[in-house]
């Protein structure tokens, strides 16, 4: 029997907030085009997105990358696995430093997409929807709509160090 971290990441609920924070990543990058975006995993009570920004985001911010969710979501994006090499990955993100030092860690067979420690070197696959493509083993809604716009709420901003380093 899964325990109940496997059960999380195996429901509905994982795949709506999963997908919710690569649409999030998608609104911020519109909004801020020169931004670079690290991970977005879904967590126990929401999700959350690592991003480098020219400047630290505001309220207001927050209340317009919100309303660009809810487009994206009533757009009726899907989203799209497909496995890459790790060339056509690099080649993908080659202005994202974060996700070349992901991809590099993947190639290797050491850390996957999240920065996690592997026992086995794994495929590498990417997600896409709507114009959005992240470097991800999913899983994810099959469409956008799938997710409630309603319930979409950004709660709030936090710094974080990229990997425990304080210099990134």
């Amino acid at each position: 029997m899964a325990d109940k971290k496997e059960q999380y990441a195996e429901s509905e609920l994982y795949r709506i907030r999963h997908s919710t924070a690569h649409i999030m990543a998608q609104a911020v990058l519109e909004k801020f085009p020169d931004g670079k975006v690290a991970i977005g995993p879904a967590i126990e009570d929401g999700f959350y997105y690592d991003f480098d920004l020219p400047r630290p985001l505001t309220p207001e911010d927050l209340e317009s990358i919100e309303k660009r969710m809810r487009g994206i979501i009533q757009s009726k994006a899907k989203f799209e696995r497909k496995v890459v090499s790790a060339e056509e990955a690099k080649e993908l993100f080659h202005d994202q430093p974060f996700k070349l030092e992901l991809i590099a860690g993947l190639e290797e067979g050491n850390l996957d997409e999240d920065g996690n420690p592997l026992t086995e070197k794994p495929e590498i696959s990417i997600y896409s929807q709507g114009g959005f493509t992240d470097l991800c083993r999913g899983p994810h809604v099959e469409i956008s709509t799938q997710i409630n716009p309603a319930a979409v709420k950004l709660m709030n901003v936090a710094g974080a160090y990229w990997r425990g380093d304080e210099k990134r």
